[in-house]
């Protein structure tokens, strides 16, 4: 592994010049970048996937969902659409993406759109006469066109961006520098136990600057798992009469909370199409059995074959403390907006 590495380094350095460059310029105003007269709030990562976007966006979505027009925008990656598309009632997973349909079925108080180009799906938000007063940019950290007024950087636990290189030497999207971008850092998927010491040392670790704000989440799991069929309690699922299913770039700890000693688990990759060919296969291999996937992938085969068999076990993203400190830390962000004047 070492020794790879070492070969990998020379386009390591290459790519995170090309991206510190890239920043620099838009730093200094040489490139572009647009802001808007209305809240902009992006949340990402500077590591290739896996750190907990959708929990994030969604817990913003309960913060001010209820108090403001909050629109999501997504870029809707794998989605067989192009441009800039609002969801309707014609929306599936195809049209939007996983996550941003998994937006649009949970909360129908709000809007949610997809569009490569940030700045053009703004744009077209605000253009509507039921314009949003909040909007929420999903995994757009590196998205420098758009100048969004707070940046939210995830960085998951045990494998935080301070231990990782840049592409293609190791996951991170840009050098670690970047993290100065953000007002806000989630060390997101953290124990339950994580006690206050280990919170101090890696706290000491990332090393952030005085004006920003750490905070450490956990996974909070449902106790009840829900599909077409009817709902369940998790503690049902003892009996080794189900199987788990999951294309999320990390699904280990979605494994380790449901899995017991005979459990089989299906993993496939993050965003994965499942042709007929693949849902053939897994009816072959499941024998009629319940199957427990999770909600991202739920959205993707709840219409398939499989459907009768399907459940889906919905998260959260929990603060370990300082949960007001957060809510006043967007609530103040939002405030200075005249979003109604």
């Amino acid at each position: 592994m070492k020794f790879i590495r070492k070969i990998l380094f020379p386009f390591a350095l290459l790519y995170g010049l090309i991206t510190a460059i890239r920043n620099f310029l838009f730093d200094k105003g040489i490139l572009k970048a647009t802001s808007f007269d209305v809240p902009v709030i992006a949340v990402g990562n500077l590591s290739v996937g896996g750190t907990g976007k959708t929990p994030q966006i969604e817990n913003l979505v309960r913060l001010l969902g209820d108090k403001y027009k909050v629109a999501t925008l997504s870029r809707g990656y794998k989605r067989q659409s192009n441009g800039f598309v609002l969801a309707d009632a014609n929306a599936n997973a195809l049209i939007l993406g996983d996550e941003p349909y998994q937006y649009y079925q949970k909360f129908p108080h709000i809007q949610v759109a997809v569009d490569a180009d940030r700045t053009n799906g703004i744009q077209q938000l605000l253009s509507q006469i039921d314009k949003p007063e909040i909007i929420l940019l999903d995994d757009a950290y590196q998205h420098r066109k758009v100048k969004a007024g707070l940046y939210v950087l995830l960085t998951a636990y045990g494998d935080l961006y301070v231990d990782d290189a840049v592409l293609p030497m190791g996951n991170l999207r840009e050098w670690r520098s970047g993290a100065s971008r953000a007002k806000i850092v989630v060390v997101t998927k953290c124990p339950t136990n994580l006690s206050v010491e280990e919170q101090k040392q890696i706290e000491e670790k990332l090393q952030l600057l005085s004006s920003q704000e750490l905070y450490f989440s956990t996974i909070a799991y449902d106790t009840m798992v829900y599909g077409k069929s009817g709902q369940l309690e998790v503690k049902e699922l003892t009996n080794n009469d189900f199987v788990l299913l999951a294309g999320i770039a990390k699904p280990k700890p979605f494994f380790e909370y449901l899995k017991n000693q005979s459990t089989l688990c299906l993993t496939y990759p993050d965003h994965y199409h499942f042709s007929d060919s693949d849902l053939l296969e897994i009816e072959t291999k499941t024998q009629g059995k319940r199957i427990v996937t999770t909600e991202k992938d739920y959205v993707r085969l709840k219409d398939s074959i499989l459907q009768n068999q399907l459940y889906y076990l919905p998260i959260k993203s929990k603060l370990l403390g300082k949960q007001t400190q957060f809510e006043t830390t967007i609530n103040r962000f939002v405030e200075q907006f005249d979003i109604r004047g």
